[in-house]
């Protein structure tokens, strides 16, 4: 079967032939103008990653490395089906909903004495062991608990055919930012975010690659090296972004998705609206990045290392802090265990 394009190539190719999405290059440069005035913050670094992941393990232990890939492994499909009933986790006296109950409720299993960062452990626990760490304070349970538990042990029998670590799975690569993407995607079917759009083979790869920049935060937090073509990496696509690009005019749905979305039709994994929505998000902030980037050389007279993870690390808790202004805004809900 024929390679699909990389993430980047593949968001230029759907922006081409998009019927529902669209790029407003407006849009693009009053973003950019926006990441612009905040150049210089910690909010557009790497160095912010203990404070992005709060409930993750110190940077410099032992466990930080396992934890990541053990929470990246799980990160998809937190939405509820009803905004009223949601999964709950409470670890130290704060409750927490969607992406970060998954974190507190690791961090909570190691406080607990479970090994649940150990792949010896994880790759033959049992789905009862899992619903116990991922269990919630209330009676909705997590989503796709016999999907995160496939994933998650054949996760860690990968990790064990290769020295018994993440560290030691990913070490072949090197520093290398495509080669670590090409090993995850290649060896752990759950990572392969692929689809056929217009006859073409394409990828997204959204969990591959927050894996890999969440191991250039660390990385970055230990001082340890650093990795020179970060720039391989593209945002991270999945549906929290798109309604924050959509809510600052950078990104525009048609008339007729935007009724689709606000009706709350479910779209499957691979549809063509749905691959659009995450195709279009890739190339706009490219787009935005490239814009980001000439600002800065025309008027500081520089060159600009801010990069399309940083720029998703920054819009990513933008849209939940903003969730209240954008709500008007429908996000597309597809449950798989992409993203």
């Amino acid at each position: 079967m024929e390679a699909p394009l990389p993430p980047r190539e593949s968001g230029r190719f759907v922006v081409e032939h998009s019927q529902d999405v669209f790029v407003e290059e407006e849009g693009v440069r009053r973003v950019a103008e926006m990441l612009y005035a905040l150049r210089k913050s910690e909010e557009l670094t790497a160095s912010g990653w203990k404070k992005a992941n709060p409930l993750a393990p110190s940077p410099t232990s032992d466990h930080a490395l396992n934890w990541v890939f053990v929470v990246d492994t799980m990160n998809f499909s937190f939405w509820p089906e009803r905004e009223d009933q949601q999964c709950e986790v409470t670890y130290r006296g704060t409750t927490y909903y969607g992406y970060m109950t998954l974190c507190a409720a690791i961090t909570r299993a190691m406080e607990e004495g479970i090994p649940i960062t150990e792949p010896s452990y994880f790759s033959q626990m049992s789905v009862e062991e899992l619903g116990h760490v991922l269990r919630s304070d209330n009676n909705t349970p997590m989503p796709m608990l016999e999907e995160r538990h496939r994933v998650l042990t054949e996760g860690g029998r990968v990790l064990l055919q290769h020295g018994g670590s993440f560290r030691s799975f990913i070490s072949p690569a090197g520093s290398d930012v495509q080669k670590m993407v090409e090993l995850i995607v290649d060896n752990l079917p759950s990572y392969r975010d692929e689809a056929t759009y217009k006859g073409k083979r394409i990828s997204l790869y959204k969990r591959a690659q927050i894996l890999v920049a969440d191991l250039w935060g660390i990385m970055e937090a230990r001082v340890e090296g650093d990795m020179p073509n970060l720039d391989f990496l593209t945002m991270f696509a999945d549906y929290r972004v798109p309604q924050a690009l959509v809510h600052l005019g950078a990104l525009r749905y048609s008339d007729t998705l935007m009724e689709t979305l606000r009706n709350g039709e479910l779209l499957s994994s691979g549809d063509r609206r749905e691959v659009e929505i995450r195709g279009c998000s890739i190339w706009c902030v490219e787009k935005i990045k490239a814009h980001l980037w000439s600002l800065v050389e025309e008027r500081d007279g520089q060159s600009c290392n801010i990069n399309s993870a940083i720029i998703d690390f920054y819009l990513w808790p933008y849209a939940k802090q903003h969730h209240k202004e954008m709500a008007h805004i429908p996000i597309h809900h597809t449950r798989c265990i992409y993203y």
